[in-house]
């Protein structure tokens, strides 16, 4: 079996080393010729030097993975694909793209002949070592074609991948579980801060870690992280208050508000994301400012 990857950054190199240690073909492309090289040294991949090449180097019917930053650079490289690829090709888009450009990106594919998979991506870092999780979207007939790899890519063959539904359906599935992420990653945060203070306890928040991971409700792969981190530096001075968020869980929340289905949660978790780079300080100040004017409160000063 051979497939094309496109986009070997820390996700699709990863996966590159993972399909390759499967014992699968692997046509790799990167705009950065180094990596192409270092990669194709250190696994056996076979580099391509353009797209074009990438399609060339690959048996019909193909198998296209692209693993890059959702909108423009998936857009641009889609787009290219289309013109590239023949009838009976599948076109895959494994980052995280919007559920709903992937809807129309499938009929724009089909329009050529082609066949479109999405795929949610989950495992970050630790997909090479414990297999990544994978929500896929699409017709039948196009996600068994691409199911060895799939297989290859997943902690089993049998576990972590799951053909959701059809086209968007795999990045829907990514996009709501990011939207999970994001509240369970506030849960700890507040309940952490909240142990820490409480400074008359003296708690030592990463044992307290270590035992919620063993038999509690609340253990998970988060709370293993937190834990390891927490038990090098529990009071993390270092760190910029600073939280940015990949748009996943936006869209999670519109989508809420365009089923008029109730996420409070999700949506105060993306709040506190926004608090956190400062974009409510305006706000602060106006808050401040009127307890001083009905209240006469005092106002502190900058500086």
């Amino acid at each position: 079996m051979k497939i094309g990857m496109v986009g070997l950054g820390r996700m699709g190199g990863n996966m590159v080393r993972r399909m390759r240690r499967a014992g699968l073909e692997v046509v790799g492309y990167s705009r950065e010729a180094e990596v192409n090289r270092k990669l194709a040294d250190e696994t056996g991949m076979i580099p391509a030097d353009s797209l074009k090449d990438v399609v060339a180097k690959l048996d019909a019917p193909r198998v296209v993975w692209l693993m890059l930053p959702a909108g423009e650079a998936t857009d641009a490289v889609a787009e290219q694909m289309k013109q590239m690829l023949q009838p009976g090709d599948v076109l895959v888009d494994g980052g995280n793209s919007h559920y709903k450009d992937s809807q129309l990106r499938a009929i724009e594919m089909k329009s050529a002949g082609l066949s479109f998979v999405d795929v949610g991506t989950s495992g970050g870092v630790w997909g090479l070592a414990n297999g990544y999780s994978l929500m896929v979207g699409g017709e039948k007939e196009a996600v068994a074609h691409v199911q060895p790899f799939l297989e290859a890519l997943a902690p089993a063959p049998d576990q972590g991948w799951l053909h959701c539904g059809p086209n968007g359906a795999g990045h829907f599935t990514k996009m709501v579980h990011n939207g999970i992420e994001y509240g369970m990653m506030q849960a700890y945060a507040e309940g952490f801060a909240l142990m820490k203070g409480k400074t008359e306890f003296d708690m030592d928040l990463a044992a307290i870690a270590e035992v919620w991971r063993n038999g509690s409700v609340v253990r998970s792969w988060l709370l293993d992280l937190t834990a390891d981190f927490l038990s090098k530096d529990q009071q993390l001075d270092a760190i910029e208050p600073f939280v940015t968020d990949s748009g996943e869980g936006r869209w999670t929340v519109i989508e809420s508000v365009e089923q008029g289905m109730p996420a409070p949660v999700m949506a105060t978790a993306l709040m506190a994301r926004f608090a956190s780079r400062g974009e409510g300080d305006f706000a602060s100040r106006m808050l401040a400012m009127m307890r001083n004017g009905f209240g006469g409160h005092a106002v502190k000063q900058r500086g």
